[in-house]
């Protein structure tokens, strides 16, 4: 008697890089609001459903710019997928940011 065929389930997609990302800001300035609005546009344009985005305010929590070598506002730390990277300013250069990220134009990283 032979067995029934079992249907094989197709392999489970790549995974996808997943980034970890921390914006430093200080307070609701327009810097920060920019900031804030042009990383958001740039990783859903370019990174959907692939990463992680923290906001930290240096007013409410100012014992972490010591602990992450903060310098300046904003700025953005990328702690995944290594190396860590700092981008400063308020990330209205698109091709600048995706350089900071390892982000290819064409969307792959």
């Amino acid at each position: 008697m032979s067995r029934p065929l079992r249907k094989l389930r197709p392999p489970p997609p790549a995974a996808q890089p997943r980034y970890l990302l921390r914006l430093f800001i200080a307070g609701h300035s327009y810097r920060s609001k920019q900031a804030i609005a042009n990383l958001t546009r740039i990783c859903e344009e370019h990174l959907p459903g692939q990463y992680e985005l923290a906001v930290v305010d240096l007013y409410q929590q100012p014992e972490l710019a010591g602990a992450s070598q903060i310098v300046a506002v904003p700025t953005l730390v990328k702690q995944l997928p290594a190396p860590v990277r700092h981008i400063l300013g308020d990330l209205a250069d698109k091709q600048r940011v995706l350089l900071g990220l390892d982000i290819s134009t064409s969307g792959k990283p």
